[in-house]
């Protein structure tokens, strides 16, 4: 069978979807469906102003929050804990049983600590000068 390596910074979304359906197929024969649901917690000021948000998934049994940010302003105030534990609630009436995230920001390791999430894994050097750290909290 002849075969052609493609290396491509813009690839066909056709192509990215057949091996989303792909992967998900084997995983779900593998592990079973992972019913990945988005989740969302926004923070808005009295004019409606996104000030801070999480976004993420719950999928096989677990939160992933892909994104956390905090405007400059709104640090201080433990807006990312509240969102935290807002995540946290919606992913345990989903069915979860931990949480996991990352980050390669120390001060933001240390937040997290502080919410109760331990860390598992570093990878150094991810961005180059810092490492990036996992952690995750059990239900």
């Amino acid at each position: 069978m002849d075969k052609t390596l493609e290396i491509t910074a813009d690839p066909a979304a056709e192509d990215l979807k057949r091996l989303h359906e792909q992967l998900s197929a084997f995983n779900d024969s593998d592990v079973g469906p992972e019913a990945r649901t988005p989740i969302a917690v926004f923070v808005r000021n009295s004019e409606g102003t996104l000030t801070g948000g999480i976004s993420g998934y719950t999928a096989w049994g677990w939160l992933y929050m892909q994104w956390l940010w905090v405007d400059e302003t709104m640090r201080g105030q433990r807006l990312a804990g509240q969102m935290l534990e807002a995540a946290e609630q919606e992913a345990i009436a989903r069915g979860c049983i931990g949480a996991l995230i990352d980050t390669f920001n120390p001060k933001a390791a240390k937040a997290y600590e502080r919410q109760g999430y331990k860390p598992f894994g570093v990878l150094p050097d991810f961005p180059i000068g810092r490492s990036r750290i996992y952690l995750q909290k059990r239900f």
